[in-house]
């Protein structure tokens, strides 16, 4: 494997996002203080485009040019454009998820869809008819998921760096070598932009970056795992994307509980409720950087071990979820079946 793009993804990331946070500060991309935002100080926001720009770089010269990976780099800068856009102008919901649509959608005409499911039991579970709104729900679910938990200064670039160095792995041992290239060079991008935005943050990535980082997650799961033959297969993408897919769909479950459309954001996701424990921020990202380390260790090891192995590991993971999500109030009120008793601090054992 040619590692030449990935050290210019770090490179170009790197270099460029001093250079990024000067432009947004003379342009007026900025994020200001207030409302639900932790910071206090005006922040540049389009470190998005270092980003970019760095996975470009290595996109291009790493020599994986099919159809597929075309589909990846249009789609990508569609993303991009629509994230840069937001971060500049400020775009409504609609039409953020039009833009979305239309990536998910040059995806399918490049070839990339989830075209079955595996089935635990025994053979494929063909998708036929669902198959596009499958493979676009799961790219604009997970594009999405990732943007949600772009909270913390460098959560959402961490967060990233661990999912797609997994799916490097992954794919590696899978003989998948166009996709672990494409993977590590993205893991790269975001490693190289991470030391500009870890605590205290020198720059934001904007929707620019989160928006871009998790649609190439979604779309290189897709290529490299979700089309596996094996019965475990099915699972791999959502384990190591799991924190933000959770994250995601317990803001759904506590809207809904709490009377609110599933749309309109609170102060309830992970990072906000360990930042309610007493933790600091560099403490908070460091732990969800733990859960999202067992995570992808936890995917890694799918790969290794037999159906009946997996499924425990799966249960196993599915229940300390719950039991961690109930236990920080994630969900926004304990659930009844586990009858747990409040307490103050979550770290009181």
């Amino acid at each position: 494997m040619n590692l030449l793009p990935v050290l210019l993804a770090f490179t170009v990331a790197f270099i460029s996002t001093p250079l990024v946070s000067r432009l947004a500060l003379k342009i007026g991309a900025v994020d200001a203080p207030g409302g639900r935002k932790i910071h206090y100080t005006a922040m540049p926001r389009l470190g998005g485009l270092a980003i970019y720009a760095g996975f470009m770089v290595a996109a291009l010269l790493s020599g994986s040019l099919g159809p597929q990976t075309y589909g990846l780099l249009v789609g990508g800068t569609l993303i991009f454009i629509i994230g840069l856009l937001d971060d500049l102008f400020g775009l409504n919901a609609w039409t953020k998820l039009l833009g979305q649509l239309s990536a998910a959608g040059i995806l399918v005409f490049c070839g990339i869809r989830v075209e079955y499911l595996t089935n635990p039991f025994d053979g494929l579970f063909f998708l036929g008819k669902f198959m596009l709104p499958v493979t676009i729900l799961w790219v604009v679910g997970v594009t999405n998921a990732l943007n949600l938990v772009d909270g913390l200064d460098g959560l959402a670039a961490g967060t990233s760096i661990i999912a797609a160095a997994s799916i490097a792995v992954i794919t590696w041992l899978e003989g998948e070598t166009g996709v672990s290239l494409l993977a590590l060079a993205l893991a790269c991008a975001a490693l190289g932009f991470l030391p500009h935005n870890f605590y205290p943050a020198r720059i934001f990535m904007g929707d620019s970056g989160s928006l871009f980082l998790g649609f190439n997650l979604a779309v290189l799961s897709t290529m490299g795992l979700a089309k596996s033959a094996t019965a475990i297969s099915l699972f791999i993408p959502v384990v190591i994307l799991g924190l933000p897919i959770c994250d995601t769909f317990f803001a759904i479950i506590r809207r809904f509980l709490n009377g609110k459309s599933i749309f309109e954001p609170d102060k309830g996701h992970l990072h906000h409720r360990l930042l309610a424990c007493g933790l600091t921020q560099r403490q908070a990202v460091l732990a969800i950087y733990a859960v999202d380390f067992c995570l992808a260790g936890s995917a890694v090891l799918l790969t290794r071990l037999t159906n009946a192995q997996g499924v425990i590991i799966l249960v196993v993971l599915a229940v300390l979820i719950l039991l961690g999500a109930n236990r920080l109030g994630v969900m926004g009120r304990p659930i009844s079946i586990l009858r747990q008793k409040p307490r103050r601090h979550f770290f009181n054992l």
